[in-house]
C-alpha cells in the first residue's frame, strides 16, 4: 500500500496530540475557580502549582531533546503522550496544593517532548521550504487545543465535575498511540507507505546534514556557534506572551470582571482562533516567499519582523483599548496572531541550522530558556495584579523588540551549520 503526501499525514498526527497537550494543561487554570473553592487555595497557590510545572517542563524541554535525538520520534512521542495522559488523570487525585504539584511536575516533563519531537520530526519529514507551514500547522494544534478547551471542559465540568473531567481528557493522549505507531512505522527512507516521488521530493529539499548519520553534537559544539543563540534568545523573551494568557488569561476573566468557570469556558477561545490563524499564515508567508526566490535567511527574519510588529501593535491596544472583556479577548486574538506567526519560523531555526542527530537538542534547549523568563514572570504577576496587570502587558510588549532583534542579531545568516 502506498499513500501519496504521507508527510501531512503525520505532522497532522503530531497537531492532534498538541491539541490533546493543549486541552490537558489548559484544565487546571479553566476550573481552578471551583478547585480552589473545592479545595480552599487561592491565586498564591495556583501561582506555585503554574511554576512547579513549568521548572518541570523547562527541564524537560532539555531532557526530551536528547530524547528525540537518541530514541527517535516514533518512540520518543509514545513515550511522551503516555507520561502526560496517565499524569492528566492522577490530577483526579488532587487534596491540596502539594498533590497537585507533584501531579503537575509528571504533567510538564510528559508535555515537553511534543515541541523538540515535532522540530525532529519535520526535519526528517519535511522539505527545508515546507518546514515552516509544517511547524505551523503543529502550532496550529497548540492554538485549536486551546479553542477547543474551555467550552469542551466547561461542559464536561457542569456534568462530571473536576476530577472526572481531568480523567475523561486524559484518556485521549493513551487512544492517540495507537494510530501514531499504526501510521509513523519509519523515517521517509524506509517507510513501506511512502511512494517514491515522495520520497524522493523530501531527499531533493534537504541539506546534507538532514540525511547525515552517525552521532550528534554535543551541547557544548551547539552552543559554540553564535547562531545557535538566536535560538535561546529570542525564545527566552518571545515565549513569555504565550503563556502569560495562555496560564492566566482564565484567572484575569476571573478577577477583572467575576467570570466564573462556565464563563470562561465560554468566551477564553476567542484569542486562540487569532492564534490558530497566525500559525498557518505564519507558515505559509514564509514558504512562499522561500518558492518566490528569497533565501532562508530573508524569509525568516522577514517573517518574524512582520509577526513582531503586529505582537507589539497588540499588546500596546491591550493596554489603551482593551476596556470591556469583549474587546480585551479580540485584541488578544491580534496578539496571539503575531505570537504564532512568529514562532512558527523561530522554532524552525533549530532544524535551518543543525539536522540529523541535533536539531533536537537545540530545539529542546531553546524551549528551556524560553521558559526561564515564563518562570519569573509567574512569580511576579500574583504580586503586581493585586494592583494592576497593565505592567506585565507592558513587560512582555518591551519583549517583543527584544526577541525579534535578537534573531537579528546572533544569526547574521540562517544556513546549515556544517
Amino acid at each position: 500500500m502506498k499513500v501519496k503526501g504521507l508527510r501531512w499525514w503525520i505532522i497532522t498526527l503530531i497537531g492532534i496530540a498538541t491539541v490533546i497537550n493543549y486541552i490537558d494543561r489548559s484544565a487546571l487554570s479553566i476550573m481552578w475557580p471551583s478547585i480552589s473553592e473545592d479545595l480552599g487555595m487561592d491565586k498564591n497557590d495556583y501561582a506555585l502549582i503554574l511554576n512547579v510545572f513549568m521548572v518541570a517542563y523547562a527541564i524537560g524541554q532539555s531532557l526530551s531533546g536528547k530524547m528525540f535525538d537518541k530514541i527517535g520520534s516514533r518512540f520518543g512521542f509514545v513515550v511522551s503522550i503516555t507520561v502526560w495522559g496517565l499524569a492528566t488523570m492522577m490530577h483526579a487525585m488532587a487534596k491540596g496544593i502539594f498533590s497537585f504539584s507533584a501531579f503537575r511536575v509528571i504533567l510538564g516533563l510528559g508535555e515537553a517532548g511534543n515541541w523538540p519531537g515535532a522540530v525532529k520530526s519535520n526535519a526528517e519529514w519535511f522539505p527545508v521550504k515546507e518546514r515552516a507551514m509544517a511547524q505551523g500547522i503543529f502550532n496550529s494544534g497548540a492554538a485549536l487545543g486551546s479553542v477547543v478547551a474551555p467550552p469542551l471542559i466547561a461542559i464536561l465540568w457542569i456534568a462530571y465535575g473536576w476530577q472526572t473531567t481531568f480523567i475523561l481528557i486524559g484518556v485521549l493522549g493513551l487512544i492517540w498511540v495507537i494510530p501514531w505507531l499504526i501510521i509513523n512505522k519509519a523515517k521517509p527512507n524506509g517507510h513501506p507507505w511512502i511512494t517514491e516521488e515522495e520520497k524522493e521530493y523530501i531527499k531533493k529539499g534537504q541539506s546534507e546534514a538532514d540525511n547525515a548519520e552517525g552521532k550528534g553534537l554535543s551541547m557544548k559544539e551547539i552552543l559554540s556557534h553564535r547562531a545557535s543563540w538566536a535560538v535561546l534568545i529570542s525564545r527566552f523573551f518571545i515565549e513569555p506572551i504565550w503563556w502569560l494568557f495562555v496560564g492566566w488569561m482564565p484567572i484575569y476573566l476571573a478577577d477583572v470582571y467575576g467570570f466564573n468557570v462556565k464563563e470562561i469556558g465560554f468566551f477564553a477561545w476567542v484569542p486562540y482562533v487569532g492564534a490558530a490563524l497566525g500559525s498557518l499564515s505564519g507558515g505559509y508567508f514564509a514558504g512562499r516567499l522561500m518558492l518566490n526566490g528569497a533565501s532562508v535567511d530573508q524569509a525568516r527574519k522577514r517573517t518574524i519582523l512582520i509577526g513582531g510588529i503586529i505582537m507589539f501593535v497588540g499588546l500596546i491596544m491591550t493596554i489603551m483599548f482593551a476596556d470591556t472583556a469583549l474587546k480585551f479577548v479580540l485584541i488578544v486574538a491580534l496578539v496571539l496572531y503575531g505570537f504564532q506567526f512568529v514562532i512558527s519560523n523561530i522554532q524552525t531555526l533549530a532544524s535551518d541550522l543543525f539536522s540529523g542527530k541535533s536539531c533536537g537538542s537545540l530545539a529542546g534547549l531553546g524551549g528551556t530558556f524560553g521558559l526561564f523568563s515564563v518562570f519569573i514572570m509567574n512569580f511576579l504577576v500574583p504580586v503586581i495584579t493585586d494592583y494592576s496587570y497593565t505592567p506585565i502587558f507592558i513587560m512582555i510588549a518591551v519583549f517583543v523588540p527584544l526577541g525579534v532583534g535578537s534573531v537579528y542579531w546572533f544569526a547574521k545568516e540562517i544556513k546549515p551549520i556544517s
